[in-house]
């Protein structure tokens, strides 16, 4: 088989790593990549803490690298601010909008008010900036960038301070006007470097990513047509926090791949059904895989009709150049979509708890038509005896519709209320945790304190027997000089009378 057909030989749901013909791009994380007409295409990324700016194509077809050479766009971009190579720039995201690639976000040399929204044009190699108008939101990194339709929904992610954010700006790409979206209910607390997916092109979905001393694992979604925040419980298996991650949707699938918690890279491919919110782990990794590592990225793109999912980059204590395939197994599209109808909407919620629950349209049962044709040979008493028992239990299903709405508020509003416990326990758990290693490092210094203040004592004590041994030598001194003077004295005197004896003899 040849090198063009590579992709039948593939088991399905199992991560592979593609045996590359040729050189490879220099390995980074924190880039962007995205796929058009069979060809990867990784945008920037960061290695070492150096800003990168190349542009580099894996061919699906050859399995070869090359390197987009770009020129700036003089002609659309004659603003003060263009530049003739692309900016370096990490943690951004990137947008496929028909033969471009727009870049939105990042960090990079430049200083700007707003955010910067650049393009990459494939065909003419060429790149510029794009001039948008509206709200534009901040400068910032580890945004997360999701298109649906013909806009791009931003949301959270660190400015330029560090500070966090969790807000909603949408840009319309046909007018590149940017609009703040204002929300209700609980957000999700503010973080970067998480995971956005949309479904439905109604739900707006957020899953994990990080503050500075907390990762998240929680799902949190935005109806689009209420503009209302919620928290569903999600089932099936456990999801470790995570951020770094990266993910991407295929009809009802959304696959959540690497991450980690600065200490632990995510080994495990997970999967999230959207419309029963069922986590489930498609493959596992070694934990020193490529595949385990933060701020790697993953796209799908068709061969020969088929969807593919590939990974590159990443870093877990080693930069990654690697790129991994995984065939996923196609799943029934035949059955319904839950979330086609406001009935289906209901029948969701009801089972998974999901989906602003309070707000979901229930089944109107009074359009079904109950009455038996039959029925009207024995009479119309007992006709009427049937319309009654009808509407008893019209009735009775209205009351208990309302029940299960309140008691499903309630979970929602307990839901929420238990997460910013486990927030508050979390953060909490945290100081404590700094407290503590300060505590221990006072008293380390306290022992340290209390060892120099013994030897100071002891070398007190020494000092005052050498004061004493000073204040007697003293002492002998004063009785050594006082003899001496004596002594002189003495000799004075005999040496007078000596003299003397001489005048007199003289005499």
């Amino acid at each position: 088989m040849g090198v063009n057909n590579w992709h039948n030989d593939l088991t399905y749901d199992n991560w592979v790593p593609i045996t590359v013909s040729g050189a490879r791009p220099p390995a980074r994380y924190k880039h962007a990549a995205a796929v058009v007409d069979e060809k990867l295409y990784i945008v920037g990324g960061s290695r070492n803490g150096r800003h990168l700016s190349d542009v580099q194509v894996f061919d699906f077809r050859s399995l070869t690298w090359s390197s987009l050479k770009l020129k700036a766009d003089t002609v659309k971009d004659n603003s003060s601010n263009s530049q003739e190579n692309l900016p370096a720039t990490s943690g951004h995201s990137v947008i496929r909008w028909g033969e471009k690639l727009l870049i939105l976000g990042g960090k990079s040399r430049g200083t700007y008010d707003t955010l910067t929204v650049l393009y990459i044009d494939i065909e003419t190699c060429q790149f510029g900036v794009i001039k948008t108008s509206g709200s534009a939101p901040v400068p910032r990194v580890g945004q997360s960038a999701t298109l649906v339709g013909s806009r791009v929904i931003l949301f959270g992610g660190e400015d330029m301070s560090r500070k966090l954010l969790n807000d909603v700006h949408v840009l319309d790409l046909e007018s590149m006007t940017w609009d703040i979206i204002k929300t209700s209910q609980t957000p999700p607390a503010p973080r970067y470097d998480h995971a956005a997916a949309m479904h439905g092109e109604r739900y707006f979905m957020i899953f994990g990513g990080c503050s500075h001393s907390v990762f998240f694992n929680d799902l949190h979604i935005l109806d689009l047509q209420t503009m209302e925040w919620s928290q569903p419980q999600s089932q099936g298996d456990l999801v470790s926090p995570r951020a770094g991650h990266a993910g991407i949707t295929i009809d009802e699938s959304w696959f959540i791949v690497g991450g980690g918690d600065n200490k632990n890279g995510c080994p495990e491919t997970l999967v999230l059904n959207m419309s029963n919110l069922v986590w489930s782990v498609l493959d596992v990794v070694k934990q020193k895989d490529p595949l385990s590592s933060e701020g790697l990225s993953i796209c799908s793109g068709l061969i020969d009709g088929e969807t593919y999912l590939f990974s590159f980059g990443g870093y877990n204590g080693k930069y990654s150049n690697e790129v991994f395939v995984l065939r996923p197994k196609a799943k029934n599209t035949l059955r319904p979509k839950i979330f086609q109808s406001p009935a289906a909407a209901a029948a969701a919620a009801s089972v998974t708890s999901a989906y602003a629950l309070s707000k979901s349209e229930k089944l109107d049962f009074s359009q079904l038509d109950v009455t038996n044709p039959k029925s009207s040979v024995n009479g119309g008493h007992h006709k009427d005896d049937v319309t009654v028992k009808i509407e008893a239990i019209k009735e009775e299903k209205r009351l208990l519709e309302l029940s299960i709405v309140e008691v499903r508020a309630g979970n929602s509003k307990l839901g929420g209320e238990i997460h910013e416990v486990n927030n508050t326990h979390a953060e909490l758990t945290k100081e404590l945790q700094s407290v503590q290693g300060q505590l221990v490092a006072e008293r380390s210094r306290c022992f340290n304190l209390e060892a120099k203040i013994t030897e100071l004592q002891k070398l007190l004590e020494s000092m005052q027997s050498v004061e004493d041994q000073v204040q007697a030598l003293r002492q002998k001194k004063s009785a050594f000089d006082q003899e001496m003077e004596h002594a002189a004295t003495v000799q004075r005197q005999s040496s007078g009378g000596v003299w003397r004896l001489f005048g007199g003899s003289e005499k």
